[in-house]
């Protein structure tokens, strides 16, 4: 069963002759637990295509349907707590909260939803991360790589069902990129999470389940990169 499907995406910012289309006509499935990478130039329309299907942009015209909830459809409070519930976001700039620890920035958003954190998935996230010892921690006294790993851990700790990650490797140097990106591909199969990860890695898109390629608001399915 598919997940995710987008059908007939269109974004236009403007009107008459200044009209950008940044996404034209963008259709595609995606099932339950595939590992997606989306690549273009800058300005193609990629992370617009990841605001559209996290339903934090409205389209010009189509739906985007997750677990067959047509998110577009629901009243603003509904589709608020149907993405805090079921899409988790991973930034290239971390955006964690100075103030508060790992452990605290990790279940925020079950705190925001009024839910109690599951201390043993808590601790599972933890460990699985590397981060046990740095539970206590402040952003500021870890390193880049850490904090991507606790913007990982904040994004699964919702245990959701579809993961966007926006070129969460960004900011990090070739180690840490391969680690985390290792780490993601580790969480999304042992929690049974689709993932959709924006990337200008050629590397890191090859390792991936399927590529889709952006270019110039046209989507095209590029296919099995895996050997």
């Amino acid at each position: 069963m598919d997940l995710l499907r987008v059908e007939h995406i269109c974004k236009t910012y403007g009107s008459g002759e200044t009209a950008v289309h940044a996404l034209k006509d963008v259709s595609f499935s995606v099932p339950k637990g595939e590992f997606v990478a989306i690549v273009g130039e800058s300005g193609s329309g990629k992370s617009t295509l990841l605001n559209m299907i996290g339903a934090l942009d409205t389209p010009t015209s189509g739906r985007v349907y997750i677990n067959e909830k047509d998110t577009f459809a629901m009243k603003e409070k509904a589709l608020t707590i149907f993405r805090r519930r079921n899409i988790g976001f991973i930034f290239q700039a971390f955006n964690l909260i100075p103030e508060l620890s790992v452990e605290q920035n990790m279940i925020f958003p079950l705190l925001l939803d009024r839910q109690r954190p599951n201390k043993r998935y808590l601790d599972e996230l933890l460990n699985v991360l590397g981060l046990e010892q740095r539970r206590g921690h402040l952003p500021s006294q870890l390193s880049g790589g850490q904090q991507q790993r606790v913007a990982i851990g904040r994004a699964l700790m919702t245990r959701p069902s579809l993961v966007l990650a926006d070129e969460p490797t960004g900011n990090l140097d070739s180690q840490n990129s391969s680690e985390v990106l290792a780490l993601l591909k580790e969480t999304a199969r042992k929690y049974e999470q689709t993932v959709i990860m924006i990337t200008h890695n050629p590397a890191i898109a090859h390792t991936a389940d399927r590529v889709f390629q952006v270019s110039d608001g046209v989507l095209t399915d590029l296919g099995g990169c895996r050997a």
